[in-house]
């Protein structure tokens, strides 16, 4: 399903219009006018859309961490390969294509996408823009690690602002394509949260623990870091070594954490030992299977 579109002319001989001057504080240099207008980030008259400011910041301190981790990767005409995992409108695969790959003239990027208007979409303005070498696929992340279309192994895989459990199917995506970065912006973490609301009569009567989620509002926080937390355990116990910070300030977002994934191939037993012990600790047993398959297959213990 899906596949990269025939544009023809490719990158070089088909170079959108470039951004000059005007708003040099927000743009890069040489970056496509076309573009930044097709994604509603520059007015019709070229200058920064306000209400796009924001997502324009995000994106760009995202693209920082992302080049970067593409200066590592070794030259060669298939690298770098990356998979935007809930690529949406393809924001950041846009980006990352006009600042980064368009002009080495190698690599290739993936938009996976459940919504096949925006699969469509996105087909169409790489095509107006010459970016030949992004693909956009109509497909989950469980069908796209099986997908013959993409690469057996990828370079880096990213979500950003994956919501609930899409960054748990980003990271199940980015083990089977055996990633050598992932870069995950998690959002709206509501399954942990979920389940100790189930049992919280239960878990109060046992454990003076179970104060840190009795009010509703705590619940929704604490599920939110136990999730990362949680998530940041079971990458380390799959060889990744693990990096958590801010993307932007948190008055730019409140979906503001950054996970940085480098894989090393040193599996942390003792990772996986706390990951299963915090699982015992909250009562959230059921999740091993769901979530972190590799512990149940006694892979990395």
């Amino acid at each position: 399903m899906g596949g990269s579109t025939d544009v023809g002319m490719g990158d070089r001989n088909n170079r959108p219009e470039r951004a000059m001057k005007h708003d040099a504080l927000e743009l890069r240099p040489g970056q496509s006018v076309e573009l930044l207008k097709e994604l509603h980030i520059l007015t019709r008259e070229g200058r920064i859309n306000q209400d796009s400011r924001r997502k324009l910041k995000q994106v760009y301190h995202l693209y920082h961490f992302i080049e970067k981790l593409l200066l590592e990767l070794p030259a060669g005409p298939e690298h770098p390969t990356l998979a935007d995992h809930g690529a949406g409108k393809s924001y950041l695969g846009f980006i990352l294509y006009d600042l980064f790959f368009r002009e080495r003239g190698t690599g290739h990027i993936y938009g996976v996408e459940t919504r096949p208007e925006l699969v469509e979409s996105s087909r169409t303005l790489a095509a107006r823009l010459g970016f030949d070498r992004m693909t956009f696929l109509n497909l989950s992340a469980a069908e796209a690690a099986d997908a013959t279309v993409l690469p057996p192994s990828l370079d880096v895989v990213t979500a950003l602002h994956a919501c609930d459990t899409a960054t748990d199917d980003a990271i199940a995506f980015g083990l089977r394509k055996h990633a050598r970065f992932m870069v995950l912006v998690p959002c709206c973490q509501a399954e942990i949260a979920g389940r100790l609301r189930q049992h919280k009569a239960l878990a109060l009567s046992r454990t003076p623990l179970a104060e840190l989620w009795r009010h509703p509002l705590h619940t929704r926080e604490l599920g939110s870091q136990l999730t990362n937390v949680l998530r940041c355990l079971y990458l380390e116990a799959s060889g990744y070594q693990v990096t958590v910070t801010e993307l932007v300030g948190w008055e730019h977002s409140l979906k503001n954490e950054l996970i940085l994934a480098s894989f090393t191939g040193q599996r942390k037993r003792s990772a996986a030992e706390r990951l299963r012990a915090l699982l015992a600790e909250f009562g959230l047993q059921a999740l091993e299977p769901v979530r972190y398959p590799r512990l149940e297959a006694g892979e990395l213990t």
